[in-house]
Formats: C-alpha cells, sequence, structure tokens
C-alpha cells in the first residue's frame, strides 16, 4: 500500500461524507448506499457521525454474532451509548428455558431508545428486529422508580416485583432476583451493571448502593433507581387475567390438551416464565411492538451488507416457520406466527419510513449520475441513491502480511513490518497501532525502541480507548482496546492498525471484560443441606440435621445439631462452628458414620496422620536433593524472546504473568526447575509452557513434551508448529500414528540434535530415544502415566529443568501446604475477554437439536453430543443421523477398543467427523477450537462437576460457544429444581453451582499431585481435615513449633447468636457462622462487622456478643486455655480457665502475673480464678473481660 499522504487518488474525503449522511437524516424516505468501507472504518465513519447529530441511529446486521462485533467496535471509537438489542436465544416454540441475561439487555435497550434522548447506536440483528415485544406505552408505564429519601410503599414495591418476573431467593447474584432483609432490599434490575441493596428506613429509601454479587458486598452509593420489568412478559393482575382467559379461549382452536393448559395456568399464576415463553406474546399484548416503534421516525437506520441481511431475513423466517409447524404437531402453538414475528414484507415497509443507509463492500445500487431501483426485500426505493464509491477506503488487513513465512535463525521477522512502519510516520501520516492492553502496549514500545523506530526522547503515547477523537499530528500513537480489524483513509493520512495485522497473530477477542476472580475458592458450607456428612474433629463423621433454637441454664442459643450412629444426638454450639467442616470424600467410596463416644475415630486419625506424615517426608526429603542438584541456568530474556512474548494474541492474566516470571526466573538458576503448573483448561498453561520452551531453544538446547495419549500429542503438535510458525524451530511428534520409517527419523534427529522440539507420548521414555542436548521436559498431566514412567521421569528431574501442567485444580490450602517444599505455580484467572459459553436448559427437542446442529456446522464447527449411558447411546446417534443428516456422526464410549475410540477422536480431532455422539469420557485436556456446541442429555442426571467440565470443553476459541443441558420435562418441575437447572446454566464464577462444582474438581486435583494411594486417608477423614492433617506434618517436617489446635469452650451466660429475624436464611446464618469462627484478628472483626451492617442492617446485641465471644476465643487459644465459665457469687463476678494439658506458653511468666495481681488466682486442681473490673451500668461486660484477658495475655507472654 502507498503512502496515504501521496495517495493519486484521493476521492471524497470522510468530511464530506458526514455532510451528506447529516443532511439525508432531515428527509425521511431516502436511501444512500455507501461503498468502498472496509475493515471497521465504517464504525470509525458513524462514530464520527454522532459527534455531530444529535439523535440515534439503528444498525442492522445479518446476525447476532455480527452485531457483537459491531458493538464491539464501534465503543473503541466513541463513549457515547452503544446498546445492543439481541434476538432470542431460539426460535419461537422451542421448550427452552429463558436466559435472564438476554431479557435484560433486551428490555433495558427498549427503554433507553424510548426515554433517552441524544445521539447514540442501537445494534440488533435483523432476527431482534423482526420479534416483536411488550408495546412502549406498556413498558413505560410499567417502571419503578426510587430516590433517596423518597417514601415508597414497600409491600406494593415488593408485590410489584414479583408481578414484573423477578424472583425471590436469599442471596441475589443473577439478574432478575430480589431478596429482604428486615429493612433492606436487594434488587438486580436490567439496567445497572451490579445488583442493588436498597437501604429503608420505615418506608422511606434511606440508601441505595450497587454491591459485588461474589462478595455481596457494597460498592458504590446511589441517588436514584430505575427498576424495569425483568423480561418482557408483564404480569400484572388485568394483563395476567386477560392473558389466562385468551390461553383458555384458545385451547380449543388449536386443540391443546388440557394437562398442557393447566401446566401453563399454574406456571402463570405463579408469575413464572415458561419454556418458549416468547410464544405466548400475543397473550399478553393485543397489538405487539417491535424495536421500531421505540425509534423517532427521523431515526436513520443503517443496514450492514443488505444481501446478507435479506437473507438472514428470509432464513428466519423459514425456519420460524418450521417450527411453527413442528409445535403446531406437538400442541404447543396459542396463536398465529405473523403475531409473534414481522414478515420481510411488514418489516421492510415499516423501515421505508426512515432513512435507510445500506453499507455494501461493492456498488449494488448503480452510479451516483443515474437513479436506481434499489429494492430490500419487497420494499422500492425510487430515489436517488449516492454512491461513494469513490472514497477510497481500505482495509490494512491485506497490506500487513509482510512477515515471510519461514525465516532463518537469527533474521530480524520483524524488520519488513517496522520498515513500513517508518515509511508511514516519514511521510507524515497519523498512525494508530491497536493492542488489547497496556502491558501489551508497553512491551510494542520496547520492540519498537530494539529496531530504532523510536528514539529516547519520542516515546509514542499510550493511551486507553475509546478513541474519541483522532491524532491531529503525523506519527505514531499507541491504543489500547478491543478493534477487529483496522483500516487505512489514503486521503487524509490516516491509519488504524491493529497488533493482529502487525504480528500475524490470528486470534479473536470480544469485548467482555470482566474483573479477575479466583476461580478456586475454600470449601464452605454454603451449600450444606440437612442430611449432608460432617466431620467433628473431636467425634468423627456425622449427619448434619440443621440448626436448632434451644435454652441451655435458661439462656437462649442456637445449635448445630449432629446426628451419629446408632441416633445419637450431639448439639454443637454455634460458637465451636470450628470443631466442624463439611464431609468431602471420594466417589465411590460407602460413607460410614461414628459412634459417639467410640474410641474408633481417634485410631482412625492416627492411622491417617501416619500416612500423611510419610508422604510429606517424600516430598521434603526430594525437595532437599534438588535443591543441591547441578542444572543449567539459562539466559535472561533478550529482544528476540520479547518478539515472540509480543505475539501472544491475548493480554496475560494477573496469574499467567506471574507463573511466567516464576518459570522464567527458575529457568535462570543453577539448580535443576521443577515447577508444577496448575489452571483449568483454557486458562493459559500452555502459553507459559510455549515462553520455557522459547527461551530452552533459544539457548541451544532441546525440548521434550511428554503427553499421556496420541491425541494429545497430535493436538500439542498443531498448537506448537502454529505458535514457532514464523521462527526457525523444527518441531516433530513421536507416536504410534508415525510409521515406522518416519519414527526411525525422528529418533536420528533427537540423537543428533536436528530436532529442537519433540512432542510424544510415553514412547518419548523409551531406551531407544536419546537426546543430544535435553535442556527441558514439560509434561501434560503427571498422573495420568504409569509408575515405571514415572520413575523414569524422576531421574530426568535430577538434571533437566521439568514443568508440570495439570487441568485439574487445587485449593488454596493445599497451595499453602505445598509452599516451600514443591514449586507451585497457580493459575486461578479466566482469560480476561474469554466468551463465555451460553448455557440453555431445554426438554428433549427434535428441531432444537437439528438448529443446534446446522448451526454449528454452518459456521464450520463441531458438536459433541453426551448421553451418559451407552444402552440407548446407538439408538440416539441413528435418530439425530436421521435429524441431521448432512452431520458425519460418529459415536464413543468407555467400553470401547482403546485403538478404534482413539482413532474416532483422532479423526474428530482432524474435523473429519461433525457430531461426536459420546459418553462422559471426552478427555479434559483436549482443546478442538472447533468444536463449540455441546449437547447433554439428561443433564439433570449428571453431577455439577461432571457438567462443568462438559461445558468446558467448548468455548476455546473466538467463535460464542453453545452448550444446551436437555431435560425430560421442564413444566411441571417443582420451584427447587427450576432453581437447580438454573444454577446450571449459571456455572459461572460467581454463581453457587461453580463452588459446588470446583469442590469435586479440587479433591481430583489433590489426588493429581498427592497421589492416589492417598484416597483412602481423605476418604477416612475427609477432605478438609486430611489438608489440616497434611499442614501440622510438614510443619513438622519443617521444624516449626508444634500444638494441637484447640477450641475453647465459652459459657459466659449471655445470648450469643444470630437472630433468624436478623438473618432469615438457614445456610445463610450457617455459613456466617463459619466465617465468624475462622476471624483472626481485630482488622477482619471490623471487616466482617461492616459487611454484616451492609448486608443486613444494624448489629443486633446477640450477634455482637457472639463477636466478642469469638475474640475471646482467640486470645484463649494463645493462652492454651480450653474452657472458661463465668459465675456469680454473692453478686462477684468469676471467670474460671481451666488450662489445657500443654500448660500455658510460659507458665513461669503466668505466675509471676498472678502473684502480682491480687484479682488472679491459681486453684489447686490447676483452674485460674479472675476477679474482672466491676462494669459500669449500661456497661458492655464481655469486652471488659476481653480487655482482663488481654492484660493476661501481655503479662504471660512478654519477654
Amino acid at each position: 500500500m502507498t503512502s496515504a499522504k501521496n495517495s493519486n487518488k484521493l476521492g471524497m474525503n470522510s468530511e464530506r461524507v458526514l455532510l451528506k449522511l447529516g443532511e439525508s437524516i432531515r428527509k425521511p424516505g431516502g436511501v444512500l448506499a455507501l461503498t468502498g468501507l472496509m475493515g471497521t472504518s465504517r464504525a470509525w465513519l458513524i462514530a464520527r457521525l454522532l459527534k455531530s447529530v444529535n439523535q440515534p441511529v439503528l444498525w442492522i446486521t445479518s446476525h447476532q454474532k455480527e452485531a457483537e462485533q459491531v458493538v464491539s467496535d464501534l465503543s473503541f471509537f466513541t463513549d457515547l451509548p452503544v446498546l445492543l438489542y439481541p434476538c432470542h436465544d431460539s426460535l419461537p416454540f422451542v421448550p427452552l428455558l429463558p436466559s435472564t441475561e438476554t431479557n435484560s439487555q433486551r428490555i433495558s435497550t427498549l427503554y433507553r431508545l424510548a426515554t433517552e434522548k441524544g445521539p447514540a447506536v442501537a445494534v440488533a440483528p435483523v432476527q431482534a428486529l423482526a420479534e416483536l415485544t411488550i408495546p412502549p406505552q406498556i413498558l413505560l408505564g410499567h417502571v419503578e422508580y426510587l430516590q433517596t429519601g423518597e417514601e415508597v410503599d414497600r409491600e406494593k414495591l415488593l408485590k410489584w416485583l414479583i408481578d414484573s418476573g423477578y424472583e425471590h431467593c436469599a442471596t441475589v447474584r443473577s439478574r432478575g432476583e430480589f431478596s429482604t432483609r428486615g429493612g433492606l432490599l436487594d434488587i438486580f434490575p436490567p439496567l445497572t451493571t451490579l445488583p442493588v441493596r436498597v437501604d429503608f428506613f420505615g418506608d422511606f429509601v434511606e440508601e441505595m448502593r450497587l454491591f459485588d454479587p461474589l462478595t455481596q458486598r457494597s460498592t458504590e452509593d446511589l441517588d436514584e433507581l430505575v427498576i424495569l420489568p425483568a423480561n418482557e412478559l408483564v404480569f400484572s393482575q388485568s394483563i395476567l387475567e386477560s392473558a389466562q382467559e385468551k390461553l383458555v379461549e384458545r385451547a380449543t382452536r388449536y386443540n391443546l390438551p388440557a394437562r398442557r393448559i393447566n401446566e401453563i395456568l399454574q406456571q402463570l399464576e405463579a408469575r413464572r416464565l415458561v419454556e418458549g415463553h416468547e410464544a405466548l406474546l400475543p397473550l399478553f399484548y393485543t397489538k405487539p411492538a417491535s424495536v421500531l416503534d421505540y425509534i423517532p421516525q427521523q431515526t436513520p437506520i443503517l443496514i450492514d451488507r443488505p444481501e446478507e441481511v435479506e437473507k438472514a431475513l428470509e432464513d428466519h423466517w423459514k425456519g420460524a416457520e418450521q417450527a411453527y409447524k413442528s409445535a403446531l404437531n406437538e400442541h404447543r402453538v396459542f396463536s398465529s406466527l405473523k403475531s409473534l414475528l414481522s414478515d420481510p414484507v411488514q418489516l421492510s415497509r415499516q423501515m421505508g419510513n426512515h432513512t435507510c443507509w445500506l453499507f455494501q463492500d461493492i456498488n449494488l445500487y448503480g452510479s451516483p449520475s443515474n437513479s436506481s431501483s434499489a429494492k430490500f426485500k419487497g420494499l422500492s426505493f425510487n430515489l436517488p441513491a449516492l454512491d461513494i464509491q469513490e472514497l477510497e477506503i481500505k482495509s490494512s488487513k491485506t497490506d500487513l502480511t509482510l512477515i515471510p513465512e519461514k525465516a532463518k535463525r537469527g533474521t530480524d521477522l520483524l524488520g519488513p513490518v517496522i520498515d513500513r512502519l517508518k515509511d508511514w510516520i516519514e511521510a507524515g501520516d497519523r498512525v494508530v497501532l491497536v493492542v488489547p492492553g497496556r502491558r501489551h502496549g508497553e512491551r510494542m514500545v520496547e520492540l519498537f525502541g530494539y529496531h530504532g523506530l523510536i528514539g529516547d526522547e519520542v516515546t509514542p503515547p499510550v493511551i486507553q480507548a475509546p478513541l474519541n477523537n483522532d491524532p491531529e499530528e503525523p506519527g505514531l500513537v499507541i491504543c489500547t482496546g478491543q478493534l477487529s480489524s483496522g483500516f487505512a483513509l489514503p486521503g487524509e493520512a490516516y491509519l488504524v492498525i491493529t497488533e493482529e495485522e502487525l504480528l500475524g497473530a490470528r486470534a479473536r477477542r470480544n469485548r467482555r471484560v470482566e474483573r479477575e476472580k479466583t476461580t478456586a475458592g475454600d470449601l464452605t458450607f454454603e451449600d450444606l443441606r440437612p442430611g449432608q456428612p460432617v466431620v467433628h474433629r473431636d467425634h468423627g463423621i456425622g449427619l448434619y440435621k440443621g440448626l436448632a433454637r434451644l435454652e441451655a441454664g435458661g439462656i437462649p442459643g442456637e445449635f448445630l445439631l449432629l446426628e451419629y450412629r446408632g441416633g445419637d444426638k450431639l448439639y454443637l454450639p454455634v460458637d465451636r462452628m470450628g470443631l466442624v467442616q463439611k464431609y468431602i470424600g471420594i466417589e465411590g467410596r460407602a460413607l460410614r458414620l461414628d459412634r459417639l463416644g467410640s474410641s474408633s475415630w481417634q485410631l482412625t486419625k492416627r492411622k491417617v496422620r501416619k500416612n500423611i506424615y510419610k508422604i510429606a517426608h517424600e516430598l521434603v526429603d526430594l525437595y532437599a536433593k534438588r535443591k543441591v542438584s547441578k542444572g543449567f541456568d539459562f539466559s535472561p530474556p533478550d529482544a528476540m524472546f520479547r518478539q515472540f512474548e509480543a505475539s501472544f494474541s491475548y493480554e496475560e492474566t494477573r496469574d499467567q504473568a506471574a507463573s511466567i516470571e516464576e518459570v522464567l526466573s527458575d529457568m535462570q538458576e543453577p539448580r535443576p526447575m521443577d515447577r508444577l503448573l496448575c489452571g483449568d483448561v483454557g486458562y493459559g498453561k500452555t502459553e507459559v509452557a510455549m515462553r520455557a520452551v522459547f527461551k530452552a531453544v533459544e539457548d541451544g538446547k532441546q525440548v521434550a513434551v511428554l503427553v499421556p495419549t496420541t491425541i494429545l500429542a497430535e493436538q500439542h503438535e498443531r498448537t506448537f508448529i502454529h505458535r514457532f510458525q514464523r521462527y526457525p524451530v523444527i518441531i516433530e511428534a513421536l507416536s504410534r500414528l508415525k510409521t515406522r520409517q518416519k519414527q526411525r527419523e525422528i529418533l536420528a534427529g533427537i540423537s543428533e540434535g536436528r530436532i529442537d522440539i519433540i512432542i510424544g507420548t510415553h514412547r518419548l521414555l523409551q531406551p531407544d530415544v536419546k537426546f543430544k542436548d535435553l535442556g527441558l521436559l514439560i509434561v501434560d498431566e503427571e498422573h495420568r502415566f504409569g509408575v515405571q514412567h514415572k520413575e523414569r521421569l524422576k531421574r530426568f528431574r535430577q538434571t533437566v529443568d521439568c514443568l508440570t501442567l495439570t487441568a485439574t485444580p487445587i485449593p488454596r490450602t493445599l497451595q499453602l501446604s505445598l509452599l516451600g517444599i514443591r514449586d507451585l505455580s497457580v493459575i486461578n484467572t479466566p482469560p480476561r475477554n474469554r466468551m463465555p459459553v451460553k448455557t440453555f436448559v431445554a426438554e428433549f427437542d427434535d428441531l432444537l437439536i437439528k438448529e443446534a446442529i446446522e448451526r454449528e456446522m454452518s459456521r464450520g464447527g463441531q458438536i459433541f453430543f453426551v448421553h451418559n449411558r451407552i444402552k440407548g447411546l446407538y439408538r440416539l446417534a441413528e435418530h439425530i443421523r436421521r435429524l441431521a443428516p448432512e452431520a458425519r456422526t460418529e459415536v464413543i464410549h468407555g467400553q470401547m477398543n482403546p485403538c478404534e475410540l482413539e482413532e474416532i477422536m483422532i479423526r474428530f480431532v482432524r474435523g473429519e467427523i461433525d457430531c461426536l455422539m459420546c459418553t462422559t469420557i471426552i478427555e479434559s485436556g483436549i482443546d478442538i477450537p472447533s468444536a463449540n456446541t455441546t449437547i447433554i442429555n439428561r443433564a439433570d442426571m449428571l453431577g455439577l462437576a461432571d457438567l462443568y467440565q462438559l461445558r468446558g470443553r467448548v468455548g476455546r476459541a473466538g467463535e460464542q460457544a453453545y452448550a444446551y443441558l436437555l431435560v425430560p420435562r421442564i413444566s411441571g418441575m417443582g420451584k427447587e429444581s427450576i432453581k437447580r437447572l438454573k444454577a446450571i446454566m449459571e456455572l459461572s464464577v460467581s454463581g453457587g453451582g461453580f463452588r459446588l462444582a470446583m469442590q469435586d474438581l479440587q479433591i481430583r486435583g489433590a489426588g493429581n499431585i498427592l497421589g492416589v494411594s492417598q484416597s483412602g486417608n481423605i476418604a477416612d477423614v475427609g477432605y478438609e481435615l486430611y489438608l489440616e492433617l497434611l499442614q501440622n506434618a510438614v510443619d513438622e517436617l519443617k521444624g516449626l513449633p508444634q500444638r494441637d489446635e484447640i477450641d475453647p469452650e465459652v459459657n459466659l451466660g449471655v445470648p450469643a447468636f444470630i437472630p433468624e429475624e436478623y438473618v432469615p436464611d438457614v445456610e445463610q446464618r450457617l455459613l456466617l457462622y463459619r466465617r465468624m469462627a475462622r476471624l483472626k484478628d481485630k482488622e477482619e472483626d471490623a471487616d466482617f462487622s461492616l459487611e454484616l451492617r451492609d448486608r443486613f442492617g444494624p448489629i443486633p446485641g446477640e450477634v455482637a456478643s457472639l463477636l466478642e465471644v469469638m475474640e475471646i476465643k482467640r486470645i484463649l487459644r494463645l493462652l492454651n486455655v480450653i474452657r472458661l465459665d463465668r459465675s456469680f457469687s454473692n453478686k462477684k463476678e468469676r471467670i474460671f480457665l481451666s488450662l489445657g494439658p500443654e500448660g500455658p506458653p510460659h507458665p513461669e511468666k503466668l505466675i509471676e502475673a498472678v502473684q502480682k495481681d491480687r484479682r488472679w488466682r491459681l486453684l489447686p486442681d490447676g483452674r485460674l480464678i479472675i476477679l474482672p473490673e466491676p462494669v459500669e451500668e449500661n456497661g458492655d461486660s464481655l469486652a471488659c473481660i476481653r480487655q482482663t484477658l488481654q492484660v493476661l495475655l501481655k503479662m504471660a507472654t512478654k519477654e
């Protein structure tokens, strides 16, 4: 591409184009056909137009994916409102549970279009344009406005929320939910980015705050709040009664079975959305509207690639007709199709009232000098069409393919691109380089410095998108943000280039940016239900039966009720919650309850402690030996390494960047590296390994990548070749797929040093594989190798740097236990811009399955179809072949011949199979970017951990991935069943379903690291107690002081619990008790108290007393006191402290302190009596006791 400044053909500049567009807005009904706008120049042009017009623009695309991309690109160029109006998740009549996110986004965009004035862009796929929705007058008449200081009828508001489709729950985490606690109302409405906490004083709104759904803590104050309906169906009494009457009336017309009608009527009466709820719209509203009814007539409509939009609309209408016929046969139809969707002719007629801008790549409507009859599906525009084809706006992508496919070692691979950038800058062009994050921007500045593009005094600025104003001066500007592609304006000396175009990366990104969240948390009581097993540290495994309110000595309190073998019951005071842990054992092991008072539990603990000590000793011993071994110290990162680093397509997550630094640091040490890298599939472990591999090869060493299966070997070979394609690195794979002749050639290449990177299965560990100079060994999923292979790996580790990768997460407690005896890196944060998998719960429906398969195949993708019963798998596969005959469908399961199974999987990986029918045996480590749809039959029969892993096998590429969880029948299911299905849909970091899934996965991760032999020990004592015992064993081997953990019994004679009136939900109280038991210091106490006030309101006296009790117990632990009793005699208060068998930490100091203070006295039985200072009237007696104990602790421990 020649310099934009020196271009011979300038054409029409952007200012004239913007002027023409502005003029056309004042003449509704006209048509402008614009051509030559390539890349993201369309988004740039409209973003600049918004600066000069004071009204919205409606941008129509052919599909949802394109609409989402347009929103992302527009948001790069402007900070003005850019709204997405998505289409429904499925065609009408398909039995699919509605998505709260889609409903919220649709309703919020409609409201903003109807109420907000000024420049904005609404982007919608044409399918959404055709879908009818709630009329504007009904939506605007069904909105609640809250302001601080305003009086509101709370009861009326709560009823309004139910009528508006909100669901009452204990804890608000998802849109469309609300909860109440005393004077607090939590709600997650469509318009806010986070849920809102409304604090009432009587009926007055005292405060409103946004809060984090993960932590439940408030983040930001609000002065006003607009609450919209949760979806497009409003359940007000008048509308609901009318809808029910119409439903009954149409039952006869459409021959609907009475059972089905009764189910729907019950769901509507309960204000619950039914599956395929869109089909009910005509029953609720006499005249449903479209999005076009929400915009003024002077709003221009931009149709992006009209011919594609027209075809997409026709396809959508045909698909809807097919769905309608299918639903008619299955008695699921309540109204005509035209009462749900605008047909193409109707839609075109409505659009004809607006100015239409037709953006296309080539001129389809004639030249500027001729009048053309531009047609858009039935609508004739008999107006002159302005063709601005002379405006040459080219995509810069085609002009930057300058890096040679192959280069010799030592060649400057960025040289040609750097030269091109220099040409542009020297010619006076304004160049904007778009990078995904600030770290990438700083890296590019460093790279340009290496190549002499910039001097010490001329550093290009790194700015943050949105790019509201174009650079005015010639030169280079680096902008961080998300942009799908670049463009050039030849006549205006202006170029926008993305990093992918510059460096040849091919990653696609979406705009969704989330806070980095740790995905693996501590295991908690949050999901403990009555009847589930728990472990008491002193009494063993019993069943949790709930919380019980009792009086002990006339003092009310709350107790944890545990039941043991033989029906024995234990009432545990809530302040002793620290003694109890949720029992999490090993899958497949039968649970055996302990008997209260039996010695068997203590014997079990001693046996497990002995076994744990053995494994801890092995770990510590291995670490000590490696410390003194001699290895190769690799060189620090240089310019070539930074170039390889810069070509990574994503911004590294915090955990990923830290892991890379830890690995590189290890490699520069003279001792051999032996690091374990843990992280979920798709979290970026492979890229960490790639950096290590590049450094090893750059320093002249060979690298071996060891994987457990042939399939993974082939996958890694493909991945490594792609990542290293522009570097002079020889990569081979050694597995049974290679011919004997090829294997001999590879073995020779390894021994002679001609092969830099060799990838293989356990074949690499055989004696005939001899390396010339092996410097780095990467082991993927080591736990899947046999004992002999692991012994061979141990020998490698003595001299060669080793990095082990595992996809199963491990809990924080195990990480801490291994600290100092195993080098461990953990990636707990998903990639920031990773698209979440869209998850739907639906009934088994042929049309839905056919549509899901065909949609995935239409974009060149593949499908997993999971059916976890071998018996019906082949019969179901035949059914799928009849439904979608064009899909190449094959079957795999665990009882197949291993070679046959592997052969089918390899064909699937290579893209030779479209739909893979399988049980849950799919390997978790397999990465198939083209497989982006998974259909899981009988999802209700699978555990959350299995569903989480199955869903995680799609969504690893830039494509939007889909997961369909099929169940027998949705209608008629109970509220709890629906709640569980929604938890499955929302298997996200903030959802309870995610934490449940993670518990099982963490156990698997611990087993992988510690070895299968530890499974029995985990089953015997439960997972959390096992980790606790492991920590103690490691501390002992490190020489740290050992002391048995005690939980003092405290009898203060005051109510100390959480009243049900304060926290009504039992599970929430249980979790809060658990957290109180784990508070470590005053700072955590204060923070916890703030959280209680934030979430539940002013702290009642019983809760304040419980917090004091917890702080007193911390002091007692430090004094080694196992029991505290409080008594009153002759109006005098006495505190009795019973010391543990080990005595206080410094007995002589305690005795010395007692002798100096008359308030303290030692009894012959070893108990200590304390006479606290008298408390003033209305004084805090517990605080006085705490202060007295603090004085005692200070005296007993001071040096």
